[in-house]
């Protein structure tokens, strides 16, 4: 994790250091929201900002980010049977592929001073499968736990939308290839926005809600002021 300690102030435009070194160690940001909220718009950018530093930066995604886990996101986001996939296997897939992934990638980037950079990661467990499929919060947080190893993000990064714009994105991005998670009803939606800001609520030194409704612009330049009054 990055020690913040003895890091330097930059400039807010986020492209020219003032003195020493921004940002010094690795550090663990993920980005959370409910789907169509431009998460990974906001990745890609913050990725590039964090190079334009001279930053390490490891970008991923949830379900994903290594060869075991893109296969599990195929079958988490694609799978269709007669048979629907219960909430329980549902949720220990998603645990399987972000167990691989912190041991394979992440752990090893932050232990080389890297900025990792997530889009999604427990959190959406704890809001889609315990909050959106009503699994009991004791069994969602050991399986999370256990996933993780106990790793949690430095910052994690809420785009809230409304349920009704999230399904409006959803509709008009919608591909020829069923996805599960995007077939959810407008009630499941409202539960997940719900649920991220209750998350936000109960852990301010972690969460940051930033809203989403705004142009790409200003939600690049917000996340990015946090960064630099929590961290630089």
């Amino acid at each position: 994790m990055a020690n913040t300690a003895d890091q330097e102030s930059i400039e807010s435009d986020g492209k020219n250091v003032k003195h020493g070194k921004p940002f010094a160690g690795g550090l663990f940001i993920t980005l959370e929201g409910p789907e169509g909220s431009g998460k990974t718009t906001q990745v890609s950018r913050l990725a590039e900002r964090f190079e334009n530093h001279g930053k390490g930066v490891l970008v991923t995604r949830e379900p994903g980010g290594t060869e075991l886990g893109e296969e599990i996101r195929r079958l988490l986001m694609h799978f269709v049977s007669e048979t629907d996939m219960t909430p329980e296997a549902e949720i220990l897939l998603f645990a399987a592929s972000r167990a691989q992934l912190v041991r394979e990638k992440v752990l090893p980037a932050l232990e080389g001073n890297k900025i990792v950079i997530s889009d999604r990661f427990l959190d959406s467990t704890t809001v889609y499968q315990g909050i959106g499929r009503e699994i009991a919060s004791g069994p969602v947080n050991e399986i999370n736990s256990f996933s993780t190893g106990s790793l949690l993000p430095d910052l994690t990064i809420v785009l809230d939308i409304p349920a009704e714009l999230s399904l409006k994105r959803i509709r008009r991005r919608a591909s020829s290839m069923p996805n599960r998670m995007e077939s959810e009803s407008i009630d499941f939606y409202k539960k997940v926005r719900e649920g991220y800001l209750l998350l936000a609520e109960a852990m301010p030194e972690r969460f940051v809600v930033i809203d989403g409704t705004q142009d790409r612009e200003t939600i690049e330049s917000s996340i990015w002021k946090h960064l630099e009054q929590r961290f630089a």
